[in-house]
């Protein structure tokens, strides 16, 4: 019989998520596809199943190549899947997209001195 495992504890051994209710959480909240379908934190996994996962605003779409319910070193997790050509290239398009916005967002020196609050009061005023 060929071994499967729960979804939430997989997801947590490939160290797609820091703990196992945060792994319950995202796939409870529609963040986890099996297939194209959203499923429940108790569905089992087996080898070859195909995930779509969600994360920290990144899209993750991954092959289950081996299971296990151990959480191990980063080493080994990263064997436990393999991620699509085309899921690897549009998360890297999304983080220069980001790295781009950070760097037109203009920084600020924190908050204003009192000085500073004094002109922003008057203006306001005169306007």
């Amino acid at each position: 019989m060929d071994k499967v495992i729960r979804i939430d504890k997989w997801l947590w051994a490939a160290r797609f998520f820091k703990t196992r209710p945060l792994a319950t959480a995202a796939v409870s909240g529609g963040k986890v596809h099996l297939g194209g379908q959203r499923v429940k934190p108790g569905r089992t996994l087996k080898v070859g199943d195909s995930l779509q996962i969600q994360r920290a605003g990144f899209e993750y779409d991954v092959e289950v190549l081996a299971l296990t319910d151990k959480r191990g070193p980063a080493t080994a997790a990263a064997q436990l899947y393999a991620e699509t050509e085309v899921s690897m290239q549009a998360r890297e398009k999304l983080r220069e997209i980001q790295k781009l916005a950070a760097l037109a967002t203009p920084q600020t020196e924190g908050r204003p001195n009192k000085k500073q609050r004094r002109h922003i009061i008057r203006f306001k005023q005169d306007n």
